[in-house]
């Protein structure tokens, strides 16, 4: 069976209900200069050199609300994911693809591709300034206390500054900026389904195990940060003098991500609490063992270096011989057959939470 996320995303009608909005979904005819069905990862209809860094702005950001479709449709509205100059400079003296004004660049921009300087019209450095400056807004909607979707709240604030949230307590109305605020939101929020991919498995049923698997699915393309991660989802983790080091340095504290028991904890919460490490959640189980060719979805395989005390990895079983995991520092959460996933030798056990 080929391995292909169904995700259906029924948000027109939800954004719609959010704001209190009557949305049209509108197609513009040059949307096929953009279109490329790369799929995986949540995200279709991107051009290959903005993908990496949407996933990647998407992974550092710990809002819930941002998805990389959200991010890819935003790009859409303000560029159509034009670079060049010519194309990608408003009338108000935005640049580049994402479309930042001096002082808004000066305020988020870094060198994010580290080519030696930050510019907004890098694709790495815009992409993940946007990502930053609408994590933050995204944070600061949900704290506001505004009614309404915070993720239209965030691309209001993108658009025309906070400011003008505040102002009315939400997003702008009509008669603000001749519409143009109000209508960004429409268009980004109404434009999602086209921009929403399939991900990384076909996850049919329900119950504990395939949910667990579905939701930590929604984290592929994720950064392993050894010590990072917990139930809310992916933050920076720690070295500890041996783990969470790539050419040298202490690469777990400057990544957000999850390490390979962060992942199974996240997936699994808060319908069933498992501790945070490996070899516990071994125990939280142990009495719940399943044989390799027992496995279903969503069950909890383990590798040991030598008995229960010395289990180091942990993975969800993914049906067909795959297993989705947060592999190792310079990885990123994803599938892989289980034979492969690990040392086969070391394979300890499998369990059904």
């Amino acid at each position: 069976m080929k391995l292909l996320i169904t995700a259906a995303l029924a948000v027109v009608g939800l954004m719609a209900a959010s704001i209190g909005l009557v949305v049209m979904l509108i197609i513009d005819s040059d949307a096929a200069a953009a279109e490329m069905t790369d799929g995986g990862g949540g995200l279709r209809n991107v051009p290959a050199e903005f993908r990496p860094w949407i996933l990647k702005a998407d992974a550092a950001c710990p809002e819930a609300e941002m998805t990389p479709a959200l991010l890819a449709s935003q790009l859409w509205a303000e560029s159509k994911f034009k670079t060049s100059r010519e194309e990608a400079t408003s009338v108000a003296g935005a640049l580049g693809p994402a479309q930042f004004t001096s002082p808004t660049w000066a305020m988020w921009g870094i060198d994010a591709d580290d080519n030696g300087q930050a510019s907004p019209w890098d694709i790495g450095d815009a992409v993940m300034a946007q990502g930053r400056f609408m994590c933050s807004l995204l944070k600061q909607a949900k704290a506001s206390g505004y009614g309404g979707d915070p993720r239209a709240l965030a691309l209001a604030g993108y658009n025309a500054g906070w400011g003008a949230v505040e102002q009315y307590r939400g997003v702008p109305p009509k008669s603000f900026a001749d519409g143009e605020t109000y209508g960004y939101v429409i268009e980004i929020l109404a434009d999602l389904p086209r921009f929403q991919g399939p991900g990384l498995l076909q996850i049919s049923g329900s119950g504990t195990g395939p949910d667990a698997l579905r939701k930590a699915s929604t984290r592929a393309g994720t950064p392993y940060a050894w010590g990072g991660g917990g139930p809310e989802g992916p933050s920076t983790g720690f070295c500890d003098g041996v783990n969470g080091y790539l050419n040298g340095k202490c690469s777990a504290s400057v990544t957000v991500g999850f390490d390979c028991s962060s992942l199974v904890q996240y997936a699994y919460w808060p319908k069933t609490k498992l501790p945070r490490v490996a070899s516990e959640q071994y125990g939280a189980t142990s009495d719940r063992a399943v044989s390799r060719d027992a496995l279903q979805p969503g069950d909890l395989l383990f590798w040991s270096h030598g008995g229960s005390g010395s289990i180091y990895h942990v993975a969800i079983y993914a049906g067909d011989g795959q297993v989705l995991h947060a592999p190792r520092t310079g990885r990123v959460v994803e599938v892989q057959p289980l034979d492969r996933a690990m040392p086969a030798k070391d394979f300890f056990a499998a369990t059904r939470p």
